[in-house]
């Protein structure tokens, strides 16, 4: 499950990172590199270590295909250009699943976060099936606003609802704030609640908080999720973020209610300014079409969305069998945007997900940057939470005021979609997450690369080339992949479900016109063989 910012899935359920267990593909035998020369072969084999050669007209003019060629990342956002603001409004409607309806369907895994310092025998705070304590936090569009349930997860690596609200908080006040609005809340705190509990230090001395003066009332339900009791607010020399994350930490459920309120009072008053109403919090997304998307809210938005929609279906997503076709797994939001960045993704792109599962990489892409996006499932568990995945990151999105790609889903085979075999010719880029995809499978798979355009890209977890380091030769002469400039690239620990160590993933390039000059050198260097072959053929 994605959490955190790029590359944090800190807060990752184990379930979730157990979902699939699969053993790797046999590996491609690989060379290590030259130190004297940077070319390599051309088409389905790669070579940057061979032994001298009478003939190196294979390897003339090809590029690297090494990992450490690739051009580093450099930026954490997309640098094209982009309104990334919608007009739409944010109010959530009758289908937004919130994080309040997450945490009441599975109650009985929560506890109390929460107690009243003033009131032992206060029980406000506890679990309640019908009454449970419930806060709402305002979000930057107009009429965007979620309920949270004030409980802890009995297990600390499944979904935590303030944790959540708090990142949210913070995200909002630090990318949609202005300075002087800023001000108004005081520093960020510098750490959440996941990582103050799990420190081993003690940490720095804060101001205390006021003492209540009246007596706190209890935490309002879902008929009324703002009417907590209204003591004396924070004193001047304690910011208002400052005061809610001490309120945080100490667990003061009344204090941590009233603050919270007091925060979105302030963050209402920055949607309703001046005579017009102006909402000045939809004024950031206007600067980042050329600043560029910030990550935090990219990251931020799509872990809300996937704790509120796959989440709660972990368990109906573990029943597949280990080691096949159609066992469940899923790159980590941290890899979805190193890939949307590596192959220069934009609002103009179009995005194919070949066993999309739940669907959580299709909206991701949509969401980053904008592109038209599709994904096909063959499996019906994940297509149909898939459904639900896309909907809410639209209504999502709109909470935060974004424009977000048009999206597509399908459930069905891949190698019997008519609509995707609409859509491959037109492709920018297609994922294809075959790390345990049968021979048989992959093998299928590859005439359907045939369609795609020059400059397209294919991204595997495992190559649709024979080798990565033999050359161009007579029996390769034909096969498909040579039409592909491949370049293998190592993903880091956390950026897979099924394990947590270190794996590669590869781009496949189309580049006909590239091999096309190789192998006229070839027919040119091998007149004989040529004819050969075609003699044999005719």
């Amino acid at each position: 499950m994605p959490k955190g910012g790029l590359g944090d899935e800190s807060d990752l359920p184990r379930d979730v990172k157990r979902l699939r267990t699969a053993s790797a593909p046999k590996k491609v035998r690989k060379r290590k590199p030259s130190t004297s020369s940077k070319t390599t072969s051309r088409g389905s084999s790669r070579s940057e270590n061979l032994a001298p050669s009478p003939e190196p007209i294979y390897r003339i003019g090809s590029r690297s295909r090494s990992t450490s060629s690739f051009p580093p990342l450099v930026s954490e956002a997309p640098t094209f250009k982009r309104d990334w603001r919608t007009d739409e409004d944010g109010t959530p409607g009758e289908r937004h699943l919130t994080s309040k309806s997450v945490v009441e369907l599975l109650m009985k895994t929560y506890k109390a976060y929460f107690k009243n310092p003033q009131d032992p025998n206060d029980d406000s705070f506890e679990p309640h099936a019908i009454n449970p304590p419930v806060v709402e936090l305002e979000y930057p569009n107009r009429g965007a606003s979620e309920q949270y349930i004030l409980l802890a997860p009995k297990d600390v690596d499944h979904y935590n609802p303030i944790y959540d609200l708090e990142s949210s908080l913070y995200t909002i006040v630090e990318y949609y704030c202005t300075e002087e609005q800023k001000a108004l809340f005081g520093p960020i705190p510098m750490d959440t609640l996941s990582e103050s509990t799990s420190r081993s230090s003690t940490p720095e001395p804060e101001p205390a908080l006021p003492p209540v003066t009246s007596s706190p009332s209890k935490p309002t339900s879902e008929a009324s999720p703002e009417a907590p009791s209204s003591p004396s607010p924070p004193q001047p020399d304690l910011p208002l973020l400052r005061a809610f994350k001490r309120a945080l930490d100490d667990e003061d459920g009344p204090a941590f209610v009233r603050i919270l309120k007091e925060i979105n009072q302030l963050l209402r008053s920055f949607k309703e300014v001046g005579p017009e109403k102006s909402n000045t919090l939809m004024e950031a997304p206007l600067k980042w079409r050329d600043a560029g998307f910030p990550n935090k809210v990219m990251m931020r938005i799509v872990e809300e969305n996937y704790q509120r929609t796959v989440g709660p279906n972990v368990p109906k997503l573990r029943g597949y069998k280990a080691f096949s076709s159609t066992v469940y797994g899923e790159l980590m939001p941290s890899l979805v945007d190193e890939i949307v960045r590596v192959t220069n993704m934009n609002e103009d792109s179009l995005f194919l997900d070949l066993g999309s599962g739940v669907g959580n990489i299709v909206v991701q892409a949509s969401l980053q940057t904008g592109c038209k996006s599709f994904g096909v499932e063959l499996m019906p568990a994940p297509a149909s939470v898939a459904v639900n995945v896309l909907e809410q990151m639209k209504i999502r999105a709109r909470m935060w005021g974004l424009r977000i790609g048009d999206m597509e889903l399908e459930e069905g085979d891949m190698l019997k979609s008519r609509r995707l075999d609409e859509l491959m010719a037109k492709a920018d880029v297609v994922l294809v997450d075959n790390k345990v995809f049968t021979v048989k499978l992959n093998e299928a798979l590859r005439p359907k690369f045939l369609d795609l355009k020059e400059g397209a890209i294919v991204v595997s977890l495992a190559p649709f080339v024979s080798s990565l380091n033999a050359r161009m030769t007579e029996r390769n002469l034909d096969d498909i992949s040579t039409i592909f400039d491949v370049t293998e690239r190592e993903y880091h620990s956390g950026s897979v479900s099924w394990g947590n160590g270190r794996g590669s993933y590869y781009i496949h390039k189309v580049d006909r016109t590239g091999y096309a000059e190789i192998r006229a050198k070839y027919e040119s260097a091998h007149p004989r063989r040529v004819s050969r072959r075609r003699g044999g053929d005719s």
